[in-house]
């Protein structure tokens, strides 16, 4: 058994484990709190590039995915960067979410000027080109998406969720968008914003977008403590452990990760504030 354990975790041959019969889109060994919180995952990734000669509607942008197929299919993930932003100030989501079973698409924008209504049209072309035209579109479940952005581009999955209810999770990072309300969101979402922002205050931002979400939707509120507007362009714990733990309990529908958003995480050296609701239903 323990050499099966450490097969498991060098990911390369890692099966979806015990509850695949229950749910067949689990992926990887039992989650743990150094396993979601490490820099690496347990699946091995490999990345190709996309250039923008050869995509519309988007930038281009690079794709990080498991080299493992023994799993079959995964779900997927597209990344924007903010205002005057390219896709390697959100470069490290890439590596580390693939690394725990997913593919990811860090996209470049069509201009760096662009505002939230058009990186949101942006992020659903991105998954679009990936589940439809990309060379790894042969690994994904193009049933089981989700977005994810960085201040305009945070405002982005918001606009993207609004727009495509189909999508399985959206996670804004410290968002910027002038539309406040999002009553029209039914994907579940989980918030990030950091307390020391000035550039989308929470205030004004992050807790109105989270407080006019359905209060029917899961939804979780995450306010970084002693973080900036650019603490997300730079690798950080636990924006990571909990975006893993969000984007395998909504697009992998595992519920093994449960545990780590329910019951909601304290306040901490790294957390002024977490809100949601618990149990989850979706």
């Amino acid at each position: 058994m323990t050499a099966l354990a450490a097969v498991a975790g060098l990911g390369t041959l890692a099966s979806p484990g015990a509850h695949a019969a229950d749910n067949p889109y689990e992926r990887g060994p039992a989650p743990t709190t150094a396993s979601i919180e490490a820099q690496r995952g347990p699946y091995a990734v490999s990345q190709t590039t996309v250039s923008s000669l050869s995509v519309t509607g988007f930038g281009g942008g690079t794709v990080y995915y498991p080299t493992s197929t023994s799993d079959g299919t995964f779900g997927a993930i597209a990344v924007s960067p903010g205002y005057t932003g390219t896709q390697s100030s959100i470069s490290w989501l890439g590596p580390r979410l693939a690394s725990q079973g997913f593919v990811v698409f860090t996209i470049d924008t069509l201009t760096t000027l662009d505002q939230p209504d058009s990186r949101g049209r942006q992020l659903l072309a991105a998954l679009d080109y990936l589940t439809q035209r990309s060379a790894v579109r042969g690994r994904i479940d193009s049933a089981r998406l989700g977005v994810m952005g960085h201040s305009m581009g945070g405002g982005g999955s918001l606009e993207a969720a609004k727009s495509r209810p189909s999508l399985q999770a959206a996670i804004p990072l410290t968002p910027w968008n002038t539309d406040k309300t999002w009553p029209e969101v039914t994907t579940p979402t989980l918030v990030v914003g950091a307390d020391g922002d000035t550039i989308a205050p929470v205030a004004t931002h992050a807790e109105p977008f989270y407080g006019s979400l359905p209060s029917s939707l899961d939804r979780a509120y995450l306010e970084l403590n002693g973080a900036t507007h650019f603490t997300p362009n730079s690798s950080n714990t636990t924006i990571a452990k909990y975006s893993v733990s969000w984007l395998k309990r909504f697009i992998d529908n595992d519920t093994r990760y449960e545990q780590f958003l329910c019951p909601l995480p304290q306040p901490s050296l790294t957390i002024e504030e977490y809100r949601g609701n618990c149990p989850h239903t979706s």
